[in-house]
C-alpha cells in the first residue's frame, strides 16, 4: 500500500506564517514541509534567498560543470532560483563563477549535525567560503537556542537522501493514471492528499528519469529535487520546547551560509498556529 508521508523541510518562520502545515506521522516518516517551493516570491528576506540560490548554483557548476544539459544538479538549482525570482543575470554570473569565472573556487559544501531542543536530530547543510565562520555561527545558534552541535555522524544515520517530485493538480488530474505512470518510471511511493499537489517519491538516481517521464505524460511538475527523509521522529510534547526549536530552525535557515536544514520532529498543528501568530 502506498504510504502517505508528511513533508516538513527547508522553511523559516516567515514562510510558515503564509502556509498551513500538514503534521502527519504515517509509516513513521516526518520532515519539514517543503513550503518555500510553493510560495510566491514575496519573502521580505529576499537578499538571503538570492545569496542561497547563487551559492547552490556556484557549487553545482563547480562540481559538475557549467552546462545544465549535462549537470542535473545545476538544472535543479537553476529551476529553484527561477522559482524564487532570481534574475537571469544573477544566475548566469553564478554559473560562470562556479565554472571557473572567478569567485566560485572558494566555496565548499559542509554538513553539520546536532540535536535541537527536545532531542530533535538536525542536519544543517551549508555552502561557505569560510568554514571557521560558518562553524562558529552554527555552533552559536545551537547553543543559544537550547541545542548542541554534535560530532560528524551523530545523527546522519537517521536520514536518507531521496528524490521528491511535486505534481500540480491543476486542470484535468487522474490520480490512478499518475500512480501507474510514476511507478512504471521507477518511483517508489506516492502521496496523494486533498492539497493542490501530489508528491512522487523516488531514489535520487531515478529523479531525473522519473521527472522526464512524468513531464512527457503531460503532468505539470512544480519541482523536482533531492532532500533528506528520516524513519525516526521525535514528538514535541512541551510548548516551550516547541517554541525554542522553531527559533533555532529559523535562525539557522536565515543564515546566508545555510542551504537547508532537516529535522525529525512532529508538533501539534495548534501549537504551530499559536507560536507563529
Amino acid at each position: 500500500m502506498l504510504g502517505i508521508m508528511s513533508a516538513l523541510s527547508n522553511i523559516s518562520l516567515d514562510v510558515l506564517l503564509l502556509y498551513s502545515m500538514r503534521i502527519l506521522a504515517l509509516s513513521g516518516h516526518s520532515k519539514w514541509a517543503n513550503i518555500k517551493r510553493q510560495k510566491a516570491v514575496v519573502d521580505s528576506k529576499k537578499g538571503v534567498v538570492l545569496a542561497k540560490m547563487s551559492r547552490e548554483i556556484i557549487v553545482a557548476a563547480k562540481l559538475g560543470g557549467g552546462d545544465p544539459a549535462g549537470n542535473f544538479r545545476l538544472r535543479q538549482a537553476i529551476d529553484r532560483a527561477k522559482a524564487e525570482g532570481v534574475p537571469k543575470d544573477n544566475i548566469q554570473r553564478a554559473i560562470e563563477k562556479g565554472s571557473g569565472g572567478g569567485g566560485g573556487d572558494n566555496f565548499e559544501e559542509l554538513v553539520y549535525e546536532g540535536y535541537g531542543p527536545g532531542g530533535v536530530a538536525m542536519l544543517v547543510k551549508c555552502a561557505t567560503d569560510n568554514r571557521n565562520r560558518t562553524a562558529g555561527d552554527v555552533r552559536l545558534f545551537f547553543s543559544k537556542h537550547g541545542g548542541n552541535m554534535g560530532e560528524s555522524g551523530c545523527v546522519n544515520w537517521m536520514f536518507k537522501e531521496r528524490g521528491e517530485i511535486y505534481i500540480s493538480k491543476e486542470g484535468k488530474f487522474d490520480e490512478e493514471a499518475l500512480m501507474l505512470t510514476a511507478l512504471d518510471a521507477g518511483a517508489e511511493d506516492l502521496e496523494l492528499d486533498s492539497g493542490e499537489e501530489a508528491l512522487v517519491i523516488c531514489t535520487p538516481d531515478k529523479l531525473e528519469a522519473v521527472r522526464t517521464e512524468l513531464t512527457r505524460a503531460g503532468y505539470k511538475v512544480s519541482s523536482a529535487e533531492t532532500t533528506m527523509a528520516t524513519s525516526t521522529t521525535v514528538e514535541i510534547t512541551s510548548k516551550e520546547t516547541g517554541k525554542a526549536l522553531l527559533k533555532l530552525l529559523d535562525a539557522l535557515e536565515n543564515h546566508d551560509d545555510v542551504q537547508s536544514v532537516h529535522a525529525n520532529f512532529e508538533m501539534d498543528q495548534d501549537w504551530l498556529t499559536e507560536f507563529l501568530t
